[in-house]
C-alpha cells in the first residue's frame, strides 16, 4: 500500500465516521420535522463549509512544510489518541458502545417536541437549524481532516476526493433507508481511524522535528501495524483485568455469608 492509498483510506474512513453522525441528525430532523427544511439546512451548512475550504486552503499551503508537519502531527496525535482511548474502552467492555439508534431516537424525540415556525423560505426553522448545526459541526471535522492530511502530503485534491466519496456513500445509504445507519460498524471504524490518525501523527510529527524515517513514506507500513498491535494488546489486557475483577467480586460475595456465619 503506497502513501497515496494510505492517505485516501485514512481520509475516507475518518470522514465516513463524521458523515454517519451528520446523516443521523439530518434524518431525525427530516423525519420529525420537515424534509425541505432539513435539506435547506444541510445545503446552507455545505455552502459555509465550501467558503471555509476556499479561504483556508491557500492559507494552509503558505505555512512552511516542516512547521506544518509538527503542528499537524501533534493535532492528529490528539485526535487519534482520543479516538483510540474510547475505542479501547468500548472494545474491552469498560465503556458502552456508540449506538446510532439511541442517537437517532434522542434527536427525534427532541425535534418532535418543538413547535413549527416558518421563517422566510424555510417552512420549519427548528428543522433547518438542527440540520445546519449537525452538518456544520461534523463538516468542520471533515474540513480539518482534508486540509491537514492533504496539505501535509501535498495532495489536497486526493484528500478531498476521499472525503467526497465517504460523504456520498454515507449520504446515499442514509437516503436509501431513511433510518439511522446503525448497521455501519462505527465503533470498529473509529478504532481503525484512531490507529491511522495516531500512526500518521507519529510519522509527520517526528518528520517535522527532523527525524528521517527509513524507507521514507514506507515507514508508515511499520508504524501503523505497530500502533494497532499495541492497542489490541491493551484491549486484551483490560478484558482480562475486568474479568479477573468481576471474578474476585463474585468470590467475595459468595464467601461473605460464610464469614458472617463463622463469626
Amino acid at each position: 500500500m503506497g502513501a497515496a492509498s494510505a492517505l485516501f483510506i485514512a481520509v475516507f474512513l475518518a470522514c465516513a465516521v463524521e458523515a454517519v453522525e451528520a446523516t443521523t441528525i439530518v434524518l431525525a430532523a427530516g423525519t420529525a420535522r420537515d424534509w425541505r427544511s432539513a435539506g435547506l439546512g444541510t445545503g446552507a451548512a455545505l455552502a459555509v463549509l465550501a467558503v471555509l475550504v476556499a479561504g483556508l486552503g491557500p492559507a494552509v499551503s503558505q505555512i512552511p512544510l516542516r512547521g506544518l508537519r509538527v503542528v499537524v502531527g501533534a493535532l492528529l496525535l490528539i485526535f487519534g489518541l482520543q479516538w483510540i482511548r474510547k475505542a479501547i474502552l468500548r472494545a474491552s467492555g469498560l465503556k458502552a458502545l456508540h449506538d446510532e439508534d439511541v442517537l437517532y431516537a434522542r434527536h427525534l424525540a427532541a425535534a418532535t417536541g418543538q413547535q413549527a415556525r416558518r421563517t422566510g423560505i424555510v417552512p420549519d426553522w427548528y428543522g433547518f437549524t438542527l440540520s445546519f448545526k449537525g452538518v456544520l459541526l461534523e463538516g468542520l471535522e471533515v474540513v480539518f481532516i482534508v486540509l491537514t492530511f492533504g496539505s501535509n502530503d501535498h495532495n489536497v485534491g486526493l484528500a478531498a476526493i476521499g472525503a467526497g466519496c465517504a460523504v456520498a456513500v454515507v449520504a446515499a445509504a442514509g437516503l436509501a433507508v431513511r433510518a439511522p445507519l446503525a448497521r455501519v460498524p462505527e465503533n470498529t471504524m473509529k478504532f481503525v481511524v484512531g490507529i491511522m490518525l495516531t500512526g500518521f501523527g507519529v510519522f509527520w510529527g517526528a518528520e517535522g522535528a527532523g527525524v528521517h524515517w527509513p524507507g521514507s513514506d514506507g515507514a508508515l507500513l511499520g508504524i501503523i501495524p505497530a500502533v494497532a498491535l499495541y492497542c489490541l494488546a491493551l484491549v486484551v489486557m483490560l478484558r482480562r483485568s475486568g474479568a479477573a475483577h468481576a471474578a474476585g467480586a463474585g468470590s467475595a460475595g459468595t464467601r461473605s455469608p460464610v464469614g458472617q456465619g463463622v463469626r
